[in-house]
């Protein structure tokens, strides 16, 4: 059997390689210019080329979450693995921070009280706060159906919406909600695919675009 030959990259290269071989593989495919960058990460993350397909933006997505962090918004993931693949260095340059709520024993005792998911326990958690917020799911569809709710009841104004769950209950439904939405800016990744991986990148590939 014969080995695939090795290419000679330095450590630094790797990257720029990466996107340099993504690009290529992307040939003839259209992408929105100001989204180019959030696909291409997401692809570079997963090595999935079907993001450049169910990747969804609503008008003027990109923008509008670089100008909020810009301002300082912050992001709240549902997952610590998410949080974890953000790059918080360059969030703080603008004054914002990276929260995750999941493991927090308020949330864990109103999820025990009202029989529903920590991640829901967590939105709640997040709204109250009442403060100019980026959410990135990448793990639970019910976060997603409960900003859906909080949205619609007028609670939260999310800067964006990153609804990106991995799975396979209640996944695609829980992205169509978010995707009806009229007045928030969204990033959602149609079908089955997506995880908190996914959701850290997008953030990533919007901070490093700032």
């Amino acid at each position: 059997m014969e080995h695939q030959k090795l290419e000679q990259v330095l450590p630094a290269e790797i990257e720029k390689r990466s996107f340099e071989i993504i690009t290529k593989e992307l040939g003839e495919r259209k992408i929105a210019p100001e989204n180019e960058l959030v696909v291409k990460r997401a692809i570079h993350t997963t090595a999935d080329f079907d993001y450049a397909d169910t990747l969804v933006f609503s008008k003027d997505a990109v923008k509008l979450a670089c100008e909020a962090l810009r301002g300082g918004a912050s992001i709240v993931t549902d997952t610590n693995m998410g949080k974890a693949g953000i790059n918080k260095k360059s969030l703080a340059r603008f004054g914002g921070e990276v929260l995750c709520f999941m493991a927090d024993e308020d949330v864990a005792e109103e999820a025990r009280k009202n029989g529903s998911t920590r991640a829901v326990a967590s939105m709640n958690k997040a709204a109250a706060m009442n403060k100019d917020f980026i959410y990135a799911i990448g793990n639970a569809p019910t976060a997603l159906v409960r900003l859906y709710e909080l949205v619609q009841e007028g609670k939260i104004h999310p800067k964006l919406i990153i609804g990106v769950p991995v799975g396979f209950v209640n996944v695609e439904a829980s992205k169509e909600m978010i995707l009806t939405l009229p007045d928030t800016p969204y990033i959602v990744a149609r079908g089955r695919k997506g995880g908190s991986n996914v959701a850290a990148a997008i953030c990533n590939a919007l901070l490093y675009q700032i």
